[in-house]
């Protein structure tokens, strides 16, 4: 994430750049600077304008290096759990514990792999000791619990980023909306006429900053509902996982009590 960051950090500021470029006066005015164009919007903003762009901008990018991030993470989880159950089932059904918990091992992103082999660890701890009792099954339940808490944590790692980037976006852009409000009502007690002309610069930077802070939340919220969505789900496929173990601990312990 960090690389996946530092790209998207460097787009950000030579776009900050740009914007900065075009907002800063040029010597001589430009022709066609009465155009309604999104040049003539950027360059007519006032400081508290261009700040609130860049507040946002930065918020854009960050959205986009979580949302990349966690895609990435949950399609890889996705594909070795897929391949990672088959395997592990098989091995399971042979009582080759060894097997299944090396199976395991090589599949480090499935959530299922890190919840079974964390039970097989424990597991596999008392049957060498020949200790299989009700005690021991209850540890391995602890172990089970314990290794999906630790990964949900991982699944939601990012989230309350884009839940924040989400609801407060609109409400950033409605802060630069206020002042380019105040800003047409100035320009139309300087020039001291209700024309469009008066109020046109104000009026174009609080719809900008607006627009911009919609365009920001709106993905960000699409996007935090979804990868939401999708952790429910590895967290209900965790827990059915770990009933499965549980289930397969039972029947070893009844085995070999009535072998």
């Amino acid at each position: 994430m960090t690389i996946l960051t530092s790209i998207l950090g460097t787009k950000a500021f030579g776009l900050l750049f740009a914007l900065w470029q075009t907002a800063t006066p040029s010597a001589s005015p430009a022709a066609g600077g009465n155009e309604f164009t999104i040049t003539e919007m950027v360059r007519n903003m006032g400081p508290v304008a261009i700040t609130v762009v860049i507040i946002l901008l930065i918020m854009s990018v960050y959205s986009i290096a979580i949302m990349v991030e966690r895609y990435l993470t949950y399609t890889a989880a996705k594909k070795q759990s897929r391949e990672f159950a088959p395997r592990v089932a098989q091995a399971l059904k042979n009582n080759r514990i060894e097997e299944a918990i090396n199976i395991s091992d090589k599949h480090r992103k499935s959530h299922l792999a890190m919840v079974v082999n964390s039970g097989l660890q424990e597991f596999r701890a008392h049957e060498q000791s020949n200790e299989i009792s009700g005690d021991e099954i209850e540890a391995s339940k602890r172990a089970l619990q314990r290794a999906i808490a630790i990964k949900t944590a991982e699944f939601r790692r990012g989230l309350s980023g884009l839940a924040t980037i989400g609801s407060t976006a609109p409400f950033v852009g409605l802060f630069g909306t206020v002042f380019g409000i105040i800003n047409a009502f100035r320009g139309m007690k300087n020039a001291e006429t209700a024309g469009i002309a008066a109020v046109a610069g104000g009026i174009s930077e609080a719809l900008f900053t607006t627009a911009l802070g919609l365009v920001v939340a709106v993905p960000a919220v699409w996007l935090f509902n979804y990868f939401t969505g999708k952790v429910d789900g590895f967290i209900v496929e965790m827990d059915n996982s770990a009933s499965e173990l549980v289930d397969y601990f039972i029947k070893n312990r009844t085995k070999q009590l009535n072998p």
